[in-house]
């Protein structure tokens, strides 16, 4: 048959065969049109003790793409990633935390996968066999023909067979009697071409405008949640959640560009304490139950070394100082950052930056600066020789004058120091007391410390009243029981203040301190919220040691769809019920009870009726009325509770908020004790309180304010 008959026929679709041959052929030359794979960039993290790669989100992904594209990967490019807390140098393939300390993690430049082995997450291949597979594929896509066959660097078979079908192949160390190829007897595994074919969770990236920063110091031990993971996740699962938050609760300033988002960064100071203390502690630990003694040397006793004056010392020191280098380093990395800087702490980290913040040093710009350095004057005014001569120690003033050591130099003194100038040991003690009441007495006001007897009470009242009046704001020390240290002084001057299941109120009552002045306030610092869950074992409140005479309630936490929860709702609903029957009731029982004694006797009824009738119904009404005006009052009480006082520490505003507990939470408040303590990082309630209050700050509000 010629050409010119067949055409015809092939072309015609009234044949079957001739139809199918027709949509074959289309179907080929379609197959036949290849196309580049979309990379994607991949890092490697250890989650469990597994490697698992993740992907960069596409905003990142297509940042390294063009670095990487723009062929000036030779000169080791640094790419900032992931908001900037990670640097990943192009050339060595390798990624690198910024803040804080990491183990550097690989990166890929990723097209093709392959299923793993006990999980369904799909494992990028090497770059290198990937562009092998590529090339492939290209070849059978081109040519049309499959069943290609490849060979890994691990020496495991890849085969194509086409373009939905291709696996992969695990060599097997053993043989059967067949001589069948064994690396074909694996169980094999389904091989992807490109991210969009395989189930990835992609981000999209975070917003480049950063509005605050936010540093959170973690509580006792390594581990921060249920999980046992560190710091670092777990506050890099508090910024996921804030950044879900904002579109959902602001997104009306989203999409004016009034707002970006807020940095959370993490403060650790738990690898610097145990660097050297940990050899110390193992050499007489007993060997016996030995996870338990090293869970507790790692965690509890990170309470005990807080109230030890060498480890504190060294506590304090590395979260000023950390908190300090991070933020001269983010300011480097974001020159354009014009935004305020919050702290936050969980647990023991929040007494950390509690005993921090109270002795800070304002600086001399304000009026209540001002004051304090008119009342501090005349203890200042003092020379070398007139304090000398208050200690009876006047005999030494010729060996403070040869080392020329001034007032300024003898508060930075240690006994140490004191002793190589060949002072004895008594007048040593003594300077060091001295100098230790001196800073007590221009610091620590404020506070009242508990005293045995209402005069010494009275007495110590209003001292602090008198010199607070003065100062405005005070320090803590060691005569309200806190370690004596040298706080070191922060270069920012935090806006607000948060504390995460916090035992400070706890802390401050050890200390002796039974009430906080009123007009008392951080000295760099407006704001202060205690944020804690019911069930929180360790959490304390802080507004009763302000008012102790008034018995009041937290402040409920909304939840963040803007009501209660279910079971509290009815909860309440019940509680409400009963005692309207309680009071029905009550009401029934007084009425009947009230007729029953008022009924008069049948002998003197004739006479007395004509006189007693009048006197029964006022005294009748007299009652009605007073039962009403009662109910009226508890009504009204019940509904608009009484505005407190909790003073000036949170700028007048309230400062124990607590959390609301879920529905299986309440069936039994033991089980979730724990989990109550370490539910923060992850708690929506908790992450929308702290951007309510942050953007407040700046004027912002929510698109709908929570009751």
């Amino acid at each position: 048959m010629s050409t010119a008959e067949q055409q015809p026929a092939e072309t015609s679709p009234s044949s079957n065969s001739n139809s199918s041959s027709y949509y074959d052929a289309v179907e080929a030359e379609g197959a036949n049109k290849y196309e580049l794979v979309s990379p994607h960039w991949f890092y490697c993290k250890l989650v469990d003790s597994r490697e698992r790669w993740i992907p960069f989100s596409v905003q990142d992904s297509e940042k390294l793409e063009i670095a990487h594209q723009s062929g000036k990967h030779s000169l080791d490019l640094v790419v900032p990633t992931e908001g900037g807390r990670y640097d990943v140098y192009l050339k060595k393939r390798l990624r690198c935390a910024v803040y804080w300390e990491e183990a550097e993690s690989e990166v890929r430049r990723c097209t093709w996968f392959y299923k793993g082995e006990k999980d369904n997450r799909y494992i990028p291949y090497p770059e290198s066999f990937s562009d092998e597979l590529e090339d492939a594929y290209m070849i059978c896509v081109t040519l049309d023909e499959w069943k290609k066959k490849l060979e890994s660097p691990t020496r495991e078979i890849i085969i194509l067979h086409n373009p939905k079908l291709m696996v992969h192949y695990h060599p097997v160390a053993t043989t059967d009697d067949w001589g069948a190829s064994p690396t074909e007897q694996g169980r094999p595994r389904t091989v992807k071409r490109g991210v969009e074919n395989i189930s990835a969770d992609i981000p999209n990236g975070e917003p480049l405008q950063i509005d605050h920063l936010v540093f959170v110091v973690h509580g006792i031990g390594p581990a921060c949640d249920i999980r046992f993971r560190s710091i670092v996740q777990c506050v890099n699962d508090f910024r996921n959640v804030s950044l879900s938050m904002l579109p959902a609760h602001f997104k009306k300033a989203q999409e004016q560009q009034q707002i970006g988002r807020v940095e959370f960064l993490p403060v650790n100071w738990h690898s610097t304490l145990h660097t050297g203390v940990d050899v110390d502690l193992e050499r007489i630990t007993l060997p016996s139950i030995n996870r338990l003694r090293h869970f507790i040397n790692d965690t509890i006793l990170d309470v005990f070394f807080y109230n030890s004056s060498t480890y504190c010392q060294t506590i304090v020191d590395t979260v000023a100082s950390e908190m300090n280098r991070i933020y001269l380093l983010f300011l480097e990395r974001n020159p354009d950052f014009k935004g305020g800087v919050s702290i936050a702490g969980h647990s023991l980290g929040s007494l950390i930056l509690f005993d921090l913040l109270t002795n800070q040093k304002s600086t001399p710009n304000g009026e209540e600066d001002k004051n304090e350095m008119l009342v501090t004057a005349p203890e200042d005014t003092k020379c070398m020789k007139d304090i000398l001569t208050e200690l009876e120690l006047s005999e030494y003033c010729s060996v403070f004058e040869r080392e020329e050591v001034d007032r300024q130099a003898l508060a930075l003194c240690t006994e140490k120091e004191l002793k190589d100038m060949g002072i004895p040991l008594g007048p040593r003690m003594k300077i060091l007391h001295y100098i230790r009441n001196k800073s007590s007495n221009q610091n620590s006001k404020g506070l009242t410390p508990a005293a045995s007897g209402e005069g010494g009470d009275a007495k110590q009242e209003a001292s602090v009243t008198l010199t607070h009046a003065g100062t405005g704001c005070r320090r803590l020390d060691v005569m309200t029981g806190q370690v004596h240290a040298n706080y070191p002084q922060l270069i920012y001057k935090p806006q607000i203040f948060f504390a995460f299941g916090s035992p400070i109120g706890m802390f401050l009552t050890v200390r002796g301190v039974n009430r906080i002045d009123p007009d008392y306030r951080l000295p760099t610092c407006k704001g202060f919220f205690n944020v804690f869950h019911p069930f929180d074992p360790v959490a304390y409140r802080i507004e009763p040691l302000i008012v102790p005479d008034v018995e009041f309630e937290p402040m409920l936490l909304p939840h963040h769809k803007g009501r209660k929860r279910m079971h509290l709702e009815l909860k309440e609903g019940l509680t409400r019920m009963s005692m309207d029957l309680k009071n029905n009731l009550l009401g029934s029982l007084r009425t009947a009870w009230q007729s029953f004694t008022r009924t008069s006797l049948p002998a003197v009824e004739a006479g007395a009726t004509g006189d007693a009738e009048p006197e029964l119904e006022a005294e009748t009404n007299s009652v009605k009325q007073t039962e009403e005006k009662t109910e009226e009052t508890a009504t009204a009480v019940k509904e608009e509770p009484t505005p407190v006082n909790v003073g000036m520490l949170n700028g007048g505003h309230r400062i124990d908020y607590v959390l609301q507990e879920k529905p299986i939470e309440s069936f039994n408040e033991y089980l979730f004790a724990l989990q109550g303590h370490l539910c923060y990082w992850e708690s929506e309630d908790t992450v929308l309180l702290l951007l309510k209050e942050i953007y407040q700050t700046k004027g912002i509000s929510m698109d709908q304010p929570l009751p």
